[in-house]
């Protein structure tokens, strides 16, 4: 629970929606932290994996709406039809939740 939360501040931190870098290199500075707390965690059930995805994605969203000059927060319906989880992906964000499926098909 502790270590949830404070992964969350991390994202936080390096997801502020008035940062000024371009997705990119958020994403670049981004996978590292994810990487090595899923490493940590990777006995943790595949659920928390799956949430911490979609609070990063959010996390994304937002900076995207805020960089179009769009009015809100990032939890428009229509954020997932126009960046939807593959538009991440292709990005190269990682996900936690495929490299858990990646590593559980590998026992």
């Amino acid at each position: 629970r502790k270590s949830l939360k404070a992964m969350q501040d991390r994202i936080r931190m390096r997801t502020k929606r008035t940062r000024g870098d371009s997705l990119a290199k958020i994403i670049v500075e981004l996978n590292p932290t994810l990487r090595g707390w899923f490493n940590y965690f990777k006995q943790a059930h595949p659920n928390t994996f799956i949430w911490m995805d979609s609070f990063v994605r959010r996390r994304l969203r937002a900076i995207l709406r805020k960089q179009e000059k769009r009015p809100g927060m990032g939890v428009c319906r229509e954020d997932h039809q126009r960046w939807p989880t593959k538009f991440f992906a292709a990005q190269g964000l990682f996900t936690m939740d495929t490299a858990w499926k990646l590593a559980s098909q590998s026992r």
